[in-house]
């Protein structure tokens, strides 16, 4: 597998003019625009159709996270507003974060940081009529970011705590403040585990209507969960890709989804956005590291190792069935780890036959996946929708990628 470390980020610009970016999503969810490539050819329809558009027999998997009410502000006495952004817990599983009912510590970024001085912060809420006091404290700066532990009273989970208390965290590129009908529209439908700062927006468009319609297709449908963290949004500031360090996200999913797959191979596997596909894929390489190493503990996925173990590549059924075999020697019904799986041309995709996904920003490693999978056919793709007014970004219209 060639490395991409000395592909230039500048080849991967496109003009993208600020009205092109959609501020605000369609009234209903599968009435967006769908562009659809195909051996070589485009098409335009509209996403309710998309279940017609697929293979026959074909595997959707999604990622039902839930995107967090992540922004915290807190109110000093002298006037100056703190924001406490929650990225992820600090060294505990996210849903045992959320089960906490007194204290729990999490990473965040702090926004005004120089007017919070040594004191904690606090503020009042109220759930379900009792007032509750919620603290937060500075433990310690971690790069650019700060562990901070929260305290409450009252016997609430933080899951509670933090869906009064705090704010749905919209990608900064909309350029506006969170309303109330971003709580429901910047979610899936479909979204259940607590965990992520941004939403799987490539699955912003189903709904159950369309669910529906995949069943009487005879597609079938999975759900693994990938947390997506505030790295997503983050740009490529280096001119090569092997100067860009990539975020790293959690990943959990289940012993009945690796089966799930392993009984699809030589199926068509499509996976439902970015983060799904980066979750599927970074399972594979985890079988690869099992076949050299069964004694692993966790699965931790590194930037580069798909280029580094691309020798040791093996069939997809294969690595996965080292997986599944890796989690019942563990007695393991769930898999938690990690990914900081960086996919670019040069990437061979080994579980995948096609993507669902919105149009992503300029100069971004979201665009740099969509490359490897079409190659430089995402140009003409692009400029297809540019010329065709599709909407971009998060609340924009969507794509479906055949090869």
């Amino acid at each position: 597998m060639n490395s991409p470390k000395n592909i230039l980020i500048e080849d991967f610009d496109y003009p993208l003019p600020e009205e092109r970016i959609a501020k605000f999503p369609l009234e209903q969810r599968d009435r967006s625009k769908l562009l659809f490539y195909h051996n070589g050819e485009i098409a335009e329809s509209q996403f309710f159709h998309v279940p017609e558009l697929l293979p026959q027999n074909s595997l959707l998997i999604f990622n039902n996270t839930k995107v967090i009410h992540a922004r915290l502000f807190f109110q000093k006495v002298t006037g100056s507003t703190i924001e406490v952004f929650c990225l992820e817990p600090y060294q505990m599983p996210v849903a045992q974060a959320f089960e906490q009912r007194e204290t729990c510590t999490w990473t965040c970024f702090i926004g005004n940081n120089k007017k919070w001085k040594e004191a904690p912060l606090s503020r009042n809420i109220n759930i379900d009529g009792q007032d509750i006091t919620l603290t937060a404290e500075r433990i310690k700066a971690v790069g650019n970011a700060w562990i901070v532990r929260f305290a409450w009273n009252g016997g609430a989970s933080f899951a509670e705590v933090i869906d009064q208390a705090g704010v749905i965290p919209l990608p900064p590129y909309l350029k506006r403040e969170a309303v109330s009908s971003d709580n429901e529209r910047y979610q899936t439908v479909y979204a259940i585990h607590e965990g992520s700062v941004a939403a799987p927006t490539a699955g912003l468009h189903f709904t159950p209507e369309v669910f529906e319609a995949l069943k009487a297709q005879h597609i079938d449908t999975d759900f693994i969960t990938l947390h997506v963290g505030a790295g997503t949004f983050k740009p490529v500031n280096t001119a090569t890709i092997g100067e860009h360090e990539m975020h790293i996200e959690k990943i959990e999913i289940d012993k009945d989804n690796i089966a799930c797959i392993l009984n699809h191979f030589g199926k068509p596997i499509i996976p439902v956005g970015t983060t799904t596909v980066r979750t599927i894929e970074s399972v594979y390489w985890f079988g690869i590291k099992l076949s050299l190493n069964p004694d692993l503990d966790a699965m931790h996925i590194l930037q580069w190792d798909p280029y580094e173990l691309a020798e040791k590549a093996l069939p997809a059924n294969e690595a996965y069935r080292n997986v599944l075999n890796w989690m019942e020697r563990n007695e393991m019904e769930h898999l938690d780890g990690d990914t900081q799986l960086m996919i670019a041309p040069g990437y061979k995709y080994h579980v995948i036959n096609g993507l669902i996904t919105n149009f992503h920003q300029p100069k971004s490693t979201l665009l740099l996946l969509v490359s490897a999978l079409i190659g430089d056919a995402w140009k003409d793709c692009y400029r297809y929708a540019l010329d065709h007014e599709f909407r971009f970004l998060s609340y924009g219209d969507s794509c479906l990628f055949i090869p």
